[in-house]
């Protein structure tokens, strides 16, 4: 299909409660589905949510196999996850650099469940359910926040942990998200 243009920070569809999809295995789900998968691919992104695209549906794709941006992280099976519903598993937090493609060149110290149930559907319908942790539930929550207007900037505790990737990691190249 084809590469979107990605919102960034301070676009209003960024922070809008997206709407849940009612209609699944149609042309137009699929063709979403493609764009995004194109996009995410093109800026070799661990997920992308479709309101980061400009459409807000709770519809979120993340995968990690090999990857530049995240060339230490452990493999998270792709997946297209449509109106999904976390639970965490217990109340065990662990703080961890996020970039996002909304926010390119920065990086912060984000708090998140360690573990955590996600339930929702497949582009068909059919139900996925799985438990997650470590940087799966990670990028799961990341990418779910955006189905309901939260950046990862909104959930960073202490600020002075907010910057610049060349800022805050001078000498190490990291991606311009």
């Amino acid at each position: 299909m084809a590469i979107k243009p990605v919102l960034r920070m301070g676009d209003p569809v960024l922070y809008q409660v997206a709407e849940k999809v009612t209609e699944f295995d149609t042309p137009e789900l699929h063709g979403l589905i493609q764009d995004m998968y194109d996009t995410m691919s093109e800026m070799n992104g661990a997920g992308i949510a479709a309101p980061q695209i400009g459409v807000s549906l709770q519809v979120v794709m993340f995968g990690v196999g090999k990857n530049p941006r995240y060339p230490d992280a452990e493999e998270v099976p792709f997946t297209v996850l449509i109106n999904p519903e976390l639970t965490p598993v217990g109340n065990e937090e662990e703080d961890g650099w996020e970039g996002c493609l909304s926010v390119p060149g920065m990086r912060g110290l984000v708090p998140r469940y360690q573990s955590l149930h996600y339930r929702g559907f497949d582009p068909q319908g059919n139900v996925i359910d799985r438990t997650a942790s470590g940087f799966h539930a990670r990028v799961v929550q990341h990418e779910c926040d955006h189905l309901f207007g939260i950046l990862y900037p909104m959930r960073i505790r202490d600020m002075t942990k907010f910057g610049f990737n060349d800022v805050l990691f001078p000498g190490i190249t990291l991606p311009d998200d």
